[in-house]
């Protein structure tokens, strides 16, 4: 009988030994775990257009989006030079990844029409941004591209229907560029981008 007590006392100590490393062991994960991510900040705005410019953009996008800033805030707006400012902003927002923390972290959003968002973010994800490695913690060591050297090659302003809107005045722009790295040089490096007029307001509505 002192036998059998003393393994049921045996096995109680230990039942509780390992309840207490077990509970030792969750309370470290928990402490351990690395901190929410930031938001991040939007540190310039044209709030008449509703383009926001955020912090963690490299600069040659700071320098392209002051330059938007610059035409949108003229008395009267050259809208030819506001349509090849934001063709050459998504192009270089959308094509370079090495920026981008995530798959779903999408570039150029900002000028696609609000009609087509949904499925540009879907099928961007599906493919051009479908092998990104997470950054969230700046730990990737995946090399991405970068675009450089963005060329507008033509302009045109003509009729455009998308779904049952018709642009009498919309932009057919063609657009080319390079990549900082030559391992990069057989990426697609030339698109044609349409965009329309909402209001004030020119979107992106057809990449090609």
């Amino acid at each position: 009988m002192r036998l059998k007590k003393k393994v049921r006392v045996f096995l109680i100590i230990i039942l509780f030994l390992a309840a207490f490393l077990v509970a030792f062991l969750i309370w470290k994960g928990h402490k351990e775990k690395p901190t929410e991510v930031e938001e991040v900040k939007v540190i310039n705005q044209v709030e008449k257009y509703g383009y926001n410019l955020k912090e963690n953009k490299p600069e040659a996008y700071k320098k392209m989006f002051e330059e938007l800033k610059e035409i949108l805030n003229e008395s009267t707006v050259d809208e030819e030079a506001y349509a090849k400012k934001i063709a050459e902003m998504f192009v270089y927002d959308f094509y370079s990844l090495e920026d981008k923390t995530a798959k779903t972290d999408i570039g150029g959003v900002e000028f696609i029409s609000p009609a087509i968002l949904e499925n540009f973010l879907q099928n961007a994800q599906d493919t051009y941004y479908k092998y990104i490695e997470s950054n969230v913690y700046n730990n990737r060591k995946q090399k991405l591209q970068v675009v450089k050297d963005i060329t507008i090659d033509s302009i045109e302003k003509q009729s455009f229907t998308y779904g049952e809107t018709t642009d009498e005045n919309a932009y057919i722009i063609k657009v080319s560029w390079d990549y900082t790295d030559s391992q990069f040089s057989n990426y697609q490096k030339s698109a044609t981008l349409v965009f329309i007029h909402e209001d004030i307001k020119l979107y992106l509505v057809e990449l090609q």
